[in-house]
């Protein structure tokens, strides 16, 4: 599971440095720039997915532990 959360999180920032490229400063939510935005946002998002995961699983592991 650690290895998983890993790949995904930095595949997540690969696509957050990918898109941050395509997105047009002058024109943000025109064309292919919304779709670059909300690319980064849903990586975003899943990062942040990922981390309540990692420390979900580090809460269970210790409540396991306690016992």
């Amino acid at each position: 599971m650690k290895i998983i959360t890993i790949l995904l999180t930095v595949i997540a920032v690969a696509l957050i440095v990918f898109n941050s490229d395509k997105v047009d400063i002058n024109a943000p939510f025109k064309g292919e720039s919304i779709i670059a935005l909300i690319t980064i946002i849903a990586s975003l998002s899943a990062i942040i997915l990922l981390q309540i995961l990692k420390v979900s699983k580090r809460i269970e592991q210790k409540q396991k532990d306690k016992r």
